[in-house]
């Protein structure tokens, strides 16, 4: 697949969605924003809720891939969830049927996974095949939207790479983030590779950068031309020095999702 002319960004002014705002353009994607509220310094955003999906199909007209990116990003109660991280990325979806868009990038999460036992050191590191394991309703609307994304590729022939994204900062802040970080340029690496491999089908990646301390299988990302050049271990010692090591039997400890499996972080923030 040649790098798409025009990219439908959805989530255009959230966290993930303002660091790639200006750091995909530079691989020769022109990008069309969506979000349900204000993008700073762009007065053409299209405002549209996921539930709109007349502005759906609008937003989606013309565009080669499509970046979903919006939705809510950390636990809520059921009903929000399903309104907008289930029935939102249905409604996308739709829109992408329906005006012919070939190529999405779902950004999953590692919380799809989030009860899975993190591996130890000497252990192989947790494989993108590795069961649906959700540690949260947020963790469960992503198992969700993978398993979306097969059934539009069996059923309409739409393919797309579903990034289990890590911790996606500036910087990590804690010892977990040392084997979860995603660099913002890692970040953009890895979106600029599922948006250009060949032949995706419906591909599952997991999206963190080269970390030493890395518990995720990065073959299925590499293969689809991701090369990852950043490490968290640059900030190891500080973090370690100022937070101590991840805590034994605790959440981060024992699972992939960390603090998501006991008490996870609510939205909004």
């Amino acid at each position: 697949m040649t790098a798409p002319r025009t990219v439908l960004l959805t989530g255009a002014a959230g966290a993930v969605g303002t660091m790639m705002r200006e750091l995909l353009p530079p691989y020769g994607h022109e990008l069309r924003l969506l979000d349900v509220n204000p993008v700073p310094g762009a007065p053409d955003a299209v405002r549209a809720d996921l539930a709109d999906r007349a502005a759906l199909r609008e937003a989606a007209r013309g565009v080669d891939a499509i970046v979903h990116l919006a939705g809510i990003s950390l636990e809520a109660d059921f009903e929000k969830i399903l309104a907008v991280n289930i029935a939102g990325t249905h409604h996308l979806y739709e829109a992408a049927r329906e005006e012919g868009v070939r190529r999405v990038v779902f950004a999953s999460s590692n919380h799809a996974v989030g009860f899975t036992r993190r591996p130890r050191e000497g252990e192989p590191p947790v494989p993108v095949g590795t069961p649906h394991r959700p540690d949260t309703f947020y963790g469960l609307s992503k198992c969700f939207g993978e398993d979306l994304a097969q059934l539009y590729w069996d059923r309409h022939g739409i393919e797309t790479v579903s990034l289990r994204i890590g911790s996606c900062t500036p910087e990590p802040t804690s010892a977990r983030m040392l084997s979860t970080w995603l660099s913002p340029a890692d970040c953009a690496r890895l979106v600029h590779a599922s948006l250009t491999a060949q032949d995706v089908a419906h591909t599952v990646v997991y999206g963190s950068s080269a970390n030493t301390r890395a518990w995720w299988d990065l073959s299925a990302a590499r293969a689809l031309g991701y090369a990852p050049e950043d490490d968290a271990e640059a900030y190891a010692e500080k973090i370690l020095a100022e937070q101590g090591p991840l805590v034994e039997g605790s959440p981060d400890d024992l699972y992939v999702g960390g603090q998501f499996c006991a008490d996870a972080p609510r939205w909004p923030h």
